[in-house]
């Protein structure tokens, strides 16, 4: 019992002392630290006499808890005594004005991907996503882009290394690609997200939004993407009727493929959509191309479908009256101010965020 007397007495000497809160730490540590002085005593009792060892360990935890009791009562005075000291100190001034108060905008790019995915999801479209870094397989040649295509060309596309295998995906088609080489058909997908070009002016730039749809299933046909097209686009610029054409085109991965066009007019300097003999280039479409297929081992002869590729940033340019789109990127608040949502005013009937 001596060498736990004489440990207990000369800590609780110390702890008499006027102590702050670092010189409390340490004497904790001393005492209750891995090798601490109290601990090591614990380590002690399977070597003491059995006929000692109960008392031994009753003494050593009696002793303990006075010191840990003793200690975590200075802490708390010590901590006490610094708020009071605080609070005497540091008065507030009640007359001060208050802060200004700044409420968050959604994003209109935000919000129309809200949009989208919304109206698609409602016709059975699930939302996909991968990665802004892709490898040269996915973004090109599984999509049956020859090597020679122009879109392969530096001017064109970030690549991020001196083969030209990595790369900033130039559209989110490498979703589709990864969707349908990780599952077996059917695919009824939608994948908004960043893309990146090599081109900036009043209606382009470097990094952009896209959303790419896909469509494979037995027995699908251009009517059925013809239809799914006529739906979303009334649905999203909120219009009973549409005035809509297709011009045949071509991109690598679709054949046949089409451009669509919808009908406008201008009034009062607004462009009216779904009225009016103009027409408005909106998007690209057409049925995917068998190569594809094959590439992502989906057998041609028994599915076949759609695909679409629509630019977010310039549906809401359409619909929400944005005449440059490098405002999107220039973090001025006072135009998001403008042009942004309100994500606390959602009215219950509409399907997106009130503007």
């Amino acid at each position: 019992m001596s060498d736990l007397k004489k440990i207990r007495d000369e800590f609780i000497s110390k702890l008499k002392g006027n102590l702050d809160l670092a010189e409390l730490n340490k004497i904790k540590s001393d005492l209750f630290g891995k090798n601490g002085l109290v601990s090591s005593q614990f380590k002690k009792i399977g070597t003491i006499d059995v006929t000692e060892r109960k008392k031994f360990a009753s003494d050593l935890n009696i002793i303990k808890d006075e010191l840990h009791d003793l200690i975590n009562l200075k802490i708390n005075e010590i901590e006490k005594a610094n708020i009071n000291e605080k609070l005497e100190k540091e008065k507030i001034d009640v007359t001060l004005p208050e802060r200004s108060f700044v409420k968050g905008k959604i994003h209109p790019v935000s919000q129309t991907i809200d949009e989208i995915s919304s109206i698609f999801s409602e016709i059975g479209f699930s939302v996909e996503e991968g990665p802004d870094v892709e490898n040269e397989y996915n973004n090109f040649t599984a999509l049956n882009t020859p090597d020679n295509h122009p879109a392969r060309d530096m001017h064109d596309t970030f690549y991020l290394d001196d083969k030209k295998e990595r790369l900033l995906r130039t559209h989110t088609s490498p979703v589709q690609i990864r969707t349908m080489l990780k599952d077996k058909p059917p695919f009824k997908i939608i994948a908004p997200g960043r893309t990146y070009r090599s081109d900036s002016d009043q209606t382009h730039s470097p990094m952009f939004h896209q959303v790419e749809g896909l469509h494979i299933d037995k027995d699908i046909n251009m009517g059925h993407l013809k239809g799914c097209l006529n739906y979303f686009i009334k649905e999203f610029f909120e219009v009973k009727k549409i005035k809509m054409r297709f011009r045949p085109s071509h991109f690598p991965f679709t054949e046949p493929s089409a451009e669509v066009d919808i009908g406008y007019e201008i009034k009062d300097g607004k462009i009216i959509i779904g009225e009016g003999d103009q027409w408005l280039e909106i998007l690209g479409c057409g049925m995917v191309h068998p190569n594809v297929l094959k590439n992502v081992k989906v057998d041609p002869t028994k599915f076949q479908g759609y695909a679409f590729g629509i630019g977010i940033d310039r549906l809401a340019m359409l619909k929400y009256g944005i005449n440059d789109l490098r405002a999107f990127f220039d973090c001025d608040y006072r135009w998001l101010n403008h042009f942004g949502f309100d994500p606390l005013d959602v009215p219950t009937n509409y399907r997106g965020l009130s503007r």
